[in-house]
């Protein structure tokens, strides 16, 4: 099989939604992982980047490190990944240290081998067959893949949008409820919608929620 045709099979068998984030080692900035012991009772935020020493590849690890406290407010681990080795890691991260004063103070996997890139999905032969996509997998403590994200090599993401799904996927877990369309913390949710005419009836009767029509109500939490 040709190097293009293996890459399509590897895109076609991609983790999805709900299945277990595939294991693996690899050599990080910060030393050996393993994914299945990696950030315990902690969520994972695991994103992928094209290369070192390029520009939206800067702005975005930069963002990631900057923002950092707020994933740590959330209990999530980073993990960042490109198809480059340790020492160009290493020296990326101090290059970027020594000229903005930001600091990549997460792991960022050596994927040298592309390994993890292809056990994920994040070469995509039709963009790219030797650079990682932007991609990136939203892991709970279960290590389950909850929610993941592609972007193009030449569009950087949007942190505020990472995190946003990341505490309404915390939020909706904890309170058993969905998110509206651009939710934000301290706005209302999406009550479960009645599953029988009791329930129908008890909601009509709820004085409590914002009801829109009867399937959709909101409330406050």
């Amino acid at each position: 099989m040709d190097n293009e045709n293996l890459l399509k099979e590897q895109v076609t068998s991609m983790p999805r939604i709900g299945d277990t984030a595939p294991d693996f080692e690899a050599l990080t900035t910060k030393g050996k992982i393993k994914m299945s012991e990696f950030a315990k009772d902690k969520w994972t935020v695991m994103f992928s980047h094209p290369a070192d020493f390029t520009p939206v590849c800067t702005t975005e690890l930069s963002g990631f490190a900057e923002r950092k406290a707020e994933f740590d407010a959330l209990n999530t681990e980073l993990l960042g990944l490109s198809i480059d080795s340790i020492h160009a890691h290493l020296g990326w991260v101090q290059n970027v240290r020594e000229n903005t004063g930001v600091y990549f103070d997460f792991p960022i996997i050596a994927d040298i081998d592309m390994k993890v890139s292809k056990l994920y999905g994040m070469l995509q032969p039709n963009e790219s067959e030797t650079a990682a996509v932007r991609a990136v997998f939203f892991i709970d403590p279960s290590k389950k893949i909850r929610l993941i994200m592609y972007y193009p090599l030449n569009v950087g993401r949007n942190m505020d949008e990472i995190l946003r799904v990341l505490d309404a996927l915390q939020v909706s877990d904890e309170k058993g409820v969905a998110m509206p369309m651009d939710w934000k913390r301290g706005e209302k949710v999406i009550c479960p919608p009645p599953k029988s005419l009791d329930a129908l009836n008890d909601r009509l009767a709820d004085d409590s929620v914002e009801k829109i029509t009867w399937y959709l109500a909101k409330k406050d939490i």
